[in-house]
């Protein structure tokens, strides 16, 4: 900074030569003493030393010289006024810079200081240079602080000490050293100030540290330039880089002031490299909660490994949250799924185990498990190359012996399964672009607290999140879109699946999702679905529509609350058991279905919205409430709601406990159904045993376990048309499909009578 440059203003004195009428023997103010014409004042043309210069006899306790114009005092500007003095003759005096501060309206602003460091001059023919620096700020190596009220001074010199002497003064120059004072008026430091090289080779770490501490308060600027840093660096001042940093991947770059992605990738200048030291930083206690995105879209040719970018720590658990940002998945073959085909061997002795695995070591952490008797979603937990054993994430049904499985690795944008156990991370405000390349999100291991929220998993090759282990445990997804990248797939030929759960208590809510093969399969209990609308279809006339919805839980504890199920219905299994065959467990049930909205267009009339699917033979329904909920068909009825899947094995029916299953409305379904079920029975000819028939009416085709209630509707009247007053008895479970009730009368009788019939016992 330069005034006289920038702004054109001139702060230099008139030379001697030019006339003394400009100069004062007072303070410079209008009207005071000039030295024109003065006794001892006079002008030396040539002098050895000087050339022209002033000769001046000190003749006053302090004899002044001011110029009389007014040099202006700028905020932020700083003037170095300087005078080269020698002594001639007599008394040696000493000389010190001096000023009048003149304010608004010329008026004389006291308490501020006017004069420099004194210097005494000690030998005749010596050149003595004083000076002093006057600005508005208080800084170090400022003589005369002036602060705002003076806009302007008559600057001079001051011979003090005894009189008599003689000197020659040269001409006193005033200059702009503003620029003096840059380092501490910036509001920044720079690294390279502190011996850091930009030369992509030379250890910066000592400079950076160092800047960073000198900082105090300002921003440390990272000027151009490639700088290595061999260690951790930690900023704790702000951070602006134009020059770009290089570290090892186990280092760590924490920017505590700047804590956001932007500043990452100016940093590193690569997006993926960026993100990465991004989030090391973030679980290393960067003194941040969350890594904020600035909605910033990070292009992707591989999948980021969160637990390779945070190497030290294979497990966290403090509230970690990454948000508002893209992600989007580029064309590579890094996306490319690994598929390996094993021999193994599973049995129910060990459920989570296959044994004798042929070519282990190429059977990745995260691989989907498919051969025969394996449910869905079973994932490689953990592999033991020398034991030639496969950890899975659960149990197989019908596996028991020797066979080939096959193992799928699908990639991921986020995979955090390099991870031991991980919780309470978030994910907020995040688009997955998968574009058909890249599934979206693979958990951890193990941990609890997983969230999602107003995330877009957009157009996911296989997966949206998977669960390898338990890191699923409580996790919530909630206001997220789900777009599959199988739009144009008729239902019934597509595989890629929202999410899934393996552990307990996940919390699903307002979510909205199109195109799936299926929304979730979970596992566990626990779990809420409140608010969501998953929706499966396709064009397809009489179409065919897959489980949006899998509990493969049997007895699974949890609720589907205000939901809108769209084309594809709810499965209840246990396909994740090693002895699918009831013993003495839980069986189906545990689930209420409650004030939900179920539509369906273009499908056959079998479909169903209700199944449930035993892989194993003597399950039954054991506690299921599906209530206040609204079913319509488009384009064609269904036969029914619900229906059992024995593909694998029935239900007994004759074991059904605590059903309810009332309050509903049905369109376009042929068949009405309800638990307990009210029905009115007319007998028109005389007879002593009335056969009531509940065929069709009883959910899943349940038996008639009991009656609740019966009421004669009119008169019960005998052969002679007399009134019966005896009550009948009842036996249940009769005929072939032990669906009807036989109401028996003490003897032959016709009427009319209502009775509410049950498939079920309540207790």
């Amino acid at each position: 900074m330069n005034k006289a440059i920038t702004d054109g203003l001139v702060f230099m004195p008139p030379a001697f030569a030019n006339g003394l009428d400009v100069w004062s023997s007072g303070d410079g103010t209008p009207g005071s003493d000039t030295y024109l014409g003065a006794v001892n004042a006079a002008l030396v043309p040539a002098d050895q030393d000087f050339a022209g210069c002033l000769e001046l006899e000190k003749t006053t306790t302090v004899q002044k010289l001011r110029y009389m114009g007014e040099t202006p005092i700028l905020p932020g500007c700083y003037l170095r006024v300087t005078a080269r003095v020698k002594a001639m003759s007599g008394n040696l005096p000493s000389v010190r810079i001096a000023a009048w501060a003149g304010g608004a309206g010329g008026l004389h602003v006291a308490g501020v200081s006017e004069t420099g460091p004194s210097v005494t001059l000690t030998s005749y023919g010596q050149v003595v240079e004083v000076s002093a620096i006057v600005g508005t700020g208080s800084r170090t190596g400022v003589d005369m602080p002036w602060g705002t009220a003076p806009i302007y001074g008559h600057f001079g010199l001051d011979l003090t000490g005894a009189n008599g002497g003689v000197v020659r003064i040269d001409d006193i120059v005033i200059e702009d050293v503003t620029s003096a004072f840059l380092r501490t008026m910036m509001d920044w430091v720079d690294v390279k100030d502190f011996g850091a090289v930009g030369d992509g080779i030379t250890d910066n770490t000592v400079a950076f540290e160092a800047a960073d501490a000198a900082a105090n308060g300002r921003s440390v600027l990272v000027s151009e330039g490639t700088f290595n840093l061999a260690d951790h660096v930690t900023f704790e001042s702000s951070v602006r880089f134009e020059g770009k940093v290089t570290m090892p991947t186990a280092k760590r770059l924490t920017l505590v002031r700047n804590f956001e992605l932007d500043s990452y990738i100016d940093a590193f200048g690569d997006e993926v490299v960026a993100f990465e030291k991004a989030v090391q930083a973030l679980y290393n206690y960067s003194d941040h909660s969350e890594l904020n995105m600035n909605g910033r879209r990070v292009e992707l040719s591989r999948p980021i490994d969160v637990q390779a970018a945070v190497d030290n720590k294979t497990a966290y658990a403090i509230r970690r949250v990454i948000r508002n940002g893209q992600f989007e998945a580029l064309d590579s073959p890094s996306w490319a799924t690994e598929t390996v085909t094993s021999q193994a061997t599973y049995a129910t002795s060990s459920p989570t185990t296959l044994t004798g695995v042929t070519n282990v070591s190429q059977i990745k952490v995260g691989s989907l498990v498919t051969g025969l008797g394996v449910g869905r979603e079973v994932y490689v937990k953990a592999t033991n190359v020398g034991a030639a054993t496969v950890t899975l994430s659960q149990p197989l049904y019908g596996a028991v012996g020797t066979q080939q499985f096959t193992f799928q690795r699908f990639k991921y944008i986020l995979d955090f399964s390099g991870f031991a156990s991980l919780s309470r991370t978030a994910l907020d405000d995040i688009e997955f672009q998968c574009a058909g390349r890249a599934s979206g999100v693979m958990l951890a291991l193990d941990g609890i607290n997983f969230m999602m929220r107003d995330c877009f998993m957009t157009k996911p090759k296989d997966r949206g999140i998977t669960s390898v282990g338990e890191g699923c445990q409580g996790m919530m997804i909630d206001r997220c879109q789900f777009l599959s990248n199988e739009s144009a797939v008729l239902a019934q030929d597509r595989t890629s699946i929202g999410f899934n759960v393996n552990a307990n208590d996940s919390k699903i809510r307002n979510n909205r999702t199109v195109h799936f093969a299926a929304f979730g399969v979970l596992n566990g209990t626990g779990h809420m679905f409140v608010g969501n609308h998953w929706f499966m279809g396709d064009g397809a006339t009489n179409g065919i529509r897959q489980a949006g919805l899998i509990f493969t839980t049997p007895n699974v504890k949890s609720t589907l609350t205000g939901n809108y199920i769209d084309n594809n219905f709810i499965e209840m299994t246990n396909e994740h058991d090693a002895t699918p065959d009831f013993l003495s467990q839980y069986s189906f049930g545990g689930l209420t279905i409650s004030g939900n909205i179920f539509t369906a267009n273009n499908v056959a009339p079998w479909f169903r919205w209700i199944v449930v699917k035993p892989y194993g033979t003597g399950h039954y329904i054991h506690g299921l409430n599906v209530s206040g909920n609204t079913f319509r068909t488009l384009n064609g009825n269904i036969d029914r709601v619900e229906d059992v899947d024995s593909s694998f094995a029935p239900l007994d029916m004759v074991r059904a406990r605590n059903i309810i299953f009332e309050g509903n409305t049905f369109n376009g379904v042929d068949q009405f159904v309800a638990n307990p079920v009210s029905l009115d029975f007319s007998q028109a000819s005389a007879d002593s045993t009335w056969v009531c028939s509940f065929a069709g009416f009883l959910p899943f085709g349940g038996v008639a376990r009991s009656v609740s209630g019966i009421v004669k509707d009119g008169k019960i009247r005998d052969g002679l048309n007399n009134a019966v007053t005896a009550m009948p008895y009842l036996l249940m479970q009769q005929g072939f499909a032990k669906d009807e009730v036989h109401v028996v009368w003490p003897e032959v009788c016709s009427g009319k009578i209502h009775v509410t019939g049950r498939m079920d016992k309540p207790t």
